[in-house]
């Protein structure tokens, strides 16, 4: 009510670690060496949604972008891989969030998992668990509200009646077979990035995000005790996290110089 550009997100601020619903910004940094190098405010809760934009202020109004783009989990989705590889020709070391699950033993011999069904490429079909062909029925697109298009491959098993695998394997209905939805650009998006994160010069830049980044948060909530903004709407609010994340830089450069 006191800020009509804030918008409600989950707080992590509880002692209890519930989720606390408050008014409140994302607030999205860009660093090296610990030193912010450019920050933006989003009303938007979700990270996903804020890497572009902040990636085009970047480009306006800070600096060119670096050769790696390097995010969390929370930044990793098509789009994003999308437009930093193809728009921007840029690499981007950004995990998504099956990431760490899909590289464990357990996920990797799980025999339903779909990643793991033996795929055929000269006729384009699966086979499932119970040795049954899933052949290719038709395509299908679905838009996002930020109008970014994702298409899909949509397989269907040829007959699932009797399968001793069925409450393991599916949630459809008696009667009705096991669909695969398959979206082949985001695989290879997958593929791409773990063969990066794998190697050993661009997975140890990956690495050095945790301590590079998280810190000046850290600063920011326990040296500074800053934890909210004591100002209303987005262009007063922009003005006191820059003179925040300033007071950070100033305060590192000066210890570091003593």
């Amino acid at each position: 009510k006191t800020d009509h550009d804030a918008t409600f997100m989950r707080m992590k601020d509880d002692y209890m670690k519930n989720g606390q619903l408050k008014a409140g910004y994302n607030v999205q940094i860009a660093t090296e060496g610990q030193y912010t190098l450019a920050y933006s405010l989003f009303s938007n809760p979700t990270d996903t949604k804020t890497l572009i934009p902040f990636l085009d202020e970047i480009e306006k109004n800070y600096f060119k972008l670096p050769k790696h783009i390097v995010a969390d989990a929370g930044y990793g989705s098509e789009q994003n891989y999308d437009d930093i590889l193809s728009n921007r020709k840029r690499e981007a070391l950004i995990t998504y969030n099956m990431y760490i699950k899909e590289q464990k033993k357990k996920q990797k011999q799980n025999k339903f998992n779909t990643a793991n069904w033996k795929y055929d490429e000269e006729n384009d079909t699966y086979t499932c668990p119970n040795q049954k062909q899933l052949s290719f029925k038709y395509h299908s697109i679905r838009e996002d509200k930020t109008g970014y298009k994702r298409e899909f491959k949509i397989y269907e098993c040829e007959d699932c009646s009797g399968c001793p695998f069925r409450s393991s394997c599916t949630k459809a209905k008696e009667g009705n077979n096991r669909k695969l939805m398959v979206n082949e650009k985001w695989e290879q998006q997958k593929e791409y990035v773990s063969a990066k994160l794998s190697e050993e010069k661009t997975g140890s830049i990956y690495r050095q995000r945790k301590i590079d980044v998280e810190p000046v948060f850290g600063f920011l909530k326990a040296n500074l005790r800053f934890s909210r903004f004591s100002v209303r709407g987005k262009p007063k609010v922009e003005n006191e996290m820059g003179l925040a994340l300033m007071a950070v830089n100033l305060r590192k450069f000066t210890v570091k110089t003593r």
